[in-house]
């Protein structure tokens, strides 16, 4: 398990049709503020300010097909245009279990990247994977682009 150490931001949060919304400086948009949206950009901010992953660089909340299913990952990282990690958020009160693994390692069928990062905000767990077996990080990737 990793200690996410969060940075200190001050979200942006008003109201919108009376429900709390939060800034995206990723996506550049206001988005609904539910437990789980509380817990990504919270993770998107570590991920920038912490671990200096490029903000240009990542995707939020994109559609992938999965067999004939279409689903959405939380967040994906691309490094040298292509997707490297995928985080899968889920509000602070879910158990990161092995239905939540299961649920990226199914979005990895698709991206096969080579880490994957689960986290409700308190808890993360990270993984590299190795000739299709999974290895668990004690910290997140650095990453350094090549040129």
């Amino acid at each position: 398990m990793i200690k996410i150490e969060y940075p200190d931001w001050q979200p942006k949060i008003k109201m919108i049709d009376n429900r709390e919304s939060i800034f995206d400086s990723i996506r550049k948009r206001w988005v609904l503020l539910t437990p789980e949206e509380w817990v990504r950009q919270n993770f998107l901010q570590y991920m920038v300010q912490v671990k200096k992953y490029a903000a240009s660089l990542i995707a939020i909340e994109k559609e992938i097909e999965l067999a004939d299913l279409k689903k959405r990952f939380d967040i994906v990282l691309y490094k040298n245009a292509q997707p490297w990690m995928i985080v899968e958020c889920k509000e602070t009160s879910v158990v990161l279990d092995s239905k939540v693994l299961d649920q990226v390692l199914r979005y990895n069928m698709s991206l096969k990247v080579p880490y994957l990062v689960i986290t409700n905000g308190s808890y993360c767990h990270a993984f590299t994977v190795i000739e299709n077996k999974l290895e668990e990080l004690n910290e997140l990737p650095e990453m350094e682009i090549e040129i």
